[in-house]
């Protein structure tokens, strides 16, 4: 550990507050979860509540390491929030603007196939199933007014 305390800490394109343990420092980074900050955390024999502020530059490189290629790790593919991506068939785990893109390609390629999933994005109304008898009625989807 460093006796220098940084008051942000850079990671991965995302400033992380100083200040927050690293397990939960971690988590301010989009598409980390705490179960996975937590692995990261123990692959790396890191102190869970340590402030991610006095941590070493070298283990700043390795955390990002890990980020970009959790499977180098042996971090399980069920942790991992992009299982048998579509174009490539891989298992990968993807942060940030990437995850933003990505979904938005998603949803953008099923309401071009016009699949059920996608017709109900398109009109705003529930996806997986939910009842649409008492809810659903404030959102923008379009409907019958009543007079």
């Amino acid at each position: 550990m460093e006796d220098e305390f940084k008051h942000l800490v850079r990671i991965s394109r995302k400033d992380v507050d100083g200040n927050k343990t690293i397990e939960h420092a971690l988590t301010d980074i989009k598409g980390i979860g705490l179960s996975l900050s937590k692995t990261m955390c123990r692959i790396l024999d890191l102190d869970l509540n340590s402030k991610i502020g006095y941590i070493a530059d070298e283990d700043v490189a390795k955390i990002e390491d890990i980020i970009e290629n959790p499977q180098k790790f042996d971090i399980p593919s069920w942790m991992l929030n992009r299982r048998e991506d579509y174009e490539t068939g891989e298992d990968i785990h993807l942060i940030e603007s990437d995850l933003d893109m990505t979904l938005r390609d998603d949803l953008n390629r099923m309401k071009k196939t016009r699949s059920y999933k996608g017709r109900r994005h398109e009109v705003g109304l529930p996806v997986r199933g939910q009842r649409t008898k008492s809810t659903f009625r404030k959102s923008a989807s379009v409907g019958v007014r009543r007079s």
